[in-house]
């Protein structure tokens, strides 16, 4: 048995994940090609709807990140950095678990992306992140007041039946982990302005994702 199967209890995180980047809709990266521009950046935020870590409730909390690569981020080793923003309504025992989880050493899919990605960490800190989906993934929308502001529309056109959703099934670089649905958007506002972390943009693309992961194996 691993060392992080004996120090790591059960868990259980699932939600909603989205980004907007500074790609063209549809963001390459999702189907694992070059970015639009060669490199990328954008705002990451996840909202665990229901999870456990042990016997830690994790319910309704949320996380942030801002992250920027160059490069084809599932084929190359190159340059990348992050920064990433927990819940502050976190309690101790919640705050240590979504570290865990997050930090990618309770197992999981987030452990694989944190392998993969080898990003250089540029800060951490606990905020009020506010996260709103909704529920018939018409918009969704991040913000950290002062910091962070991440909205986006679902995609739609003239041959989109009414309140239907463009989605995918199957990505080859789904940022949540295989077995994920996409719906696909357009941002409406995406801003930066913290570690180092600067940008303010709108009318790019934007994805939302379920997550559901299991741990720690």
């Amino acid at each position: 048995m691993s060392e992080t199967a004996v120090t790591v209890p059960k868990w259980h995180a699932a939600g909603d994940w989205f980004d907007t980047c500074k790609c063209n809709v549809p963001c390459p990266c999702s189907f694992a090609q070059l970015p639009t521009y060669g490199e990328c950046d954008g705002i990451l935020a996840w909202h665990i709807r229901e999870g456990r870590y042990g016997e830690v409730p994790l319910d309704g909390l949320n996380v942030l990140m801002l992250g920027a690569f160059v490069g084809n981020i599932w084929a190359e080793h190159s340059d990348s950095y992050a920064a990433v923003f927990l819940d502050e309504r976190a309690d101790d025992a919640q705050r240590e678990a979504l570290q865990m989880i997050f930090g990618g050493q309770a197992g999981s899919w987030p452990a694989e992306m944190v392998s993969m990605m080898g990003a250089e960490m540029r800060g951490m800190d606990f905020a009020p992140i506010e996260i709103d989906v909704a529920d018939d993934l018409a918009s969704w929308q991040a913000v950290i007041p002062g910091r962070v502001e991440a909205s986006a529309k679902a995609l739609t056109g003239p041959t989109t039946p009414e309140g239907a959703r463009v989605q995918s099934t199957n990505l080859p670089g789904s940022e949540t982990g295989p077995g994920q649905v996409a719906t696909w958007g357009r941002s409406t506002a995406d801003r930066a302005d913290a570690f180092g972390f600067q940008w303010s943009r709108e009318g790019q693309s934007s994805k939302h994702i379920t997550f559901d992961w299991t741990g720690p194996n």
